[in-house]
């Protein structure tokens, strides 16, 4: 027999703190693309900074 002043629909804890996280999978790639972005600009910098040299 249920409580009445219990909730019935309530999340779990393990569920809850699971919604509370970022996924690791996009954490991974949100810092794949932000080096990888940073990265090419360097490389056009460097062509741009070899290019006015000349």
């Amino acid at each position: 027999m249920s409580d009445a002043t219990e909730p019935t629909d309530a999340p779990k804890p393990a569920a809850r703190n699971i919604e509370d996280k970022m996924p690791r999978g996009i954490l991974v790639r949100v810092l794949l693309y932000v080096f990888a972005g940073h990265a090419f600009a360097g490389f056009i910098y460097l062509l741009f900074t070899l290019g006015a040299n000349r």
